[in-house]
């Protein structure tokens, strides 16, 4: 296992640009269905921020008269792929099924994204590639690299799934705490996407929240990959911080560099793969000070994924999704997660696994009487 950490004047304007919480003003809408208190035992959130909203959602459909935990999902995650393909499209109406069907979750907790709009697309990528992208005009050879055929399909689900991350983080800072049922394409560049992965989601929500609010982010990225293409698009960001826990020979072969990256040997353990990211993630917490957590939840560090190398348990996934996510609340910073990375050909066992994450953030709700 390797650690490198880039010491460069990035971090030391990041250590000089911290920021103190921000008093958010409450919309005509926030008053009309009542103020929240976010209810954590740490600081900033603390009896500092009545949660509210000061403009509209990204969202065709917000549950603010529901008191629970916000999962946000869209019935147009999905579309169809060739048959036998390699991609597990199904997986993402399965993980709010069983939520549901599991009593995890009830409707009324459900938030409905828009789609993102090509001007939000723009925040992250290329004018050119967008265009490509939506048009239809992306070569054979991109194609192949993206491991997708084109279809409008694609570009609907992609643009759905970036808004669905974005709505997260919006829901986050308003709530403390927020799920996708999608997410986490984070091998997308600016100008042409890479391994499933065509927009940057957590790439387009950090640039949203940080270039709309002055916020700084952190993303913590937990799947197996390196999240290549957000190191390299936030490479020259103070405001955002990369953090990514990876297999160091798993996909991609050619690394970007984070602002911290930690690489990890074939076959580690839950015991193993739960200290290093304990001995990291509060320290990032506590030095950068972020205003928003984006977490990839990715599972494919489980011991049966298809494409994994680690060893990790059912129960391991869920000891590292609890300790994210509360040690992030307990610091009163707001946390959105994506489900990240996973892959099997049992989609119901699959789903299941990355509904761990909800099931994690459920516990963190209540236990801080969010």
């Amino acid at each position: 296992m390797t650690a490198c950490l880039l010491f460069d004047l990035r971090d030391k304007r990041r250590q000089q640009q911290q920021t103190e919480p921000i008093f958010i003003l409450l919309s005509p809408l926030t008053e009309m269905t009542g103020l929240k208190w976010v209810l954590c035992k740490k600081p900033r959130l603390k009896a500092l921020v009545h949660v509210g909203i000061c403009r509209r959602f990204h969202a065709e459909l917000v549950r603010l008269e529901s008191k629970e935990l916000p999962i946000i999902h869209h019935s147009k995650y999905v579309c169809e792929l060739p048959a036998n393909h390699r991609f597990p499209m199904g997986k993402f109406p399965r993980v709010l099924h069983f939520l549901l069907k599991d009593q995890v979750i009830t409707e009324k907790q459900v938030w409905v994204p828009e789609i993102a709009s090509k001007d939000l697309l723009s925040c992250v990528h290329t004018e050119d590639y967008l265009n490509k992208f939506i048009s239809g005009k992306t070569s054979e050879q991109e194609q192949r690299r993206t491991g997708f055929p084109w279809s409008e399909g694609i570009v609907s689900r992609c643009r759905y799934e970036t808004g669905g991350t974005v709505l997260a983080a919006e829901a986050a800072l308003q709530r403390g705490l927020a799920c996708s049922t999608a997410g986490g394409t984070h091998h997308a560049f600016p100008g042409h996407g890479s391994g499933f992965c065509l927009l940057n989601d957590l790439a387009v929500a950090a640039k949203y929240v940080n270039c709309s609010t002055k916020r700084k982010v952190l993303i913590v990225d937990l799947d197996v990959h390196q999240g290549d293409g957000t190191a390299f698009i936030f490479k020259e960001e103070p405001a955002v911080f990369t953090f990514s826990v990876h297999c160091g020979k798993n996909f991609p072969l050619r690394k970007q560099e984070s602002d911290l990256d930690i690489s990890l040997e074939d076959g580690l353990e839950d015991e193993e793969y739960l200290s290093t990211v304990e001995a990291h993630l509060p320290w990032l917490l506590q030095t950068f000070r972020p205003d928003l957590v984006l977490y990839d939840a990715g599972v494919d560090p489980h011991w049966e994924d298809e494409l994994g190398r680690l060893r990790l348990t059912d129960q391991g996934l869920y000891r590292r999704d609890l300790f994210v996510m509360k040690t992030t609340v307990n610091q009163g910073i707001p946390i959105a997660t994506v489900i990240g990375g996973g892959y099997s050909r049992d989609i119901d066992k699959l789903a299941l696994r990355h509904s761990i994450v909800h099931r994690a953030a459920t516990q963190v709700w209540r236990e801080c009487g969010m």
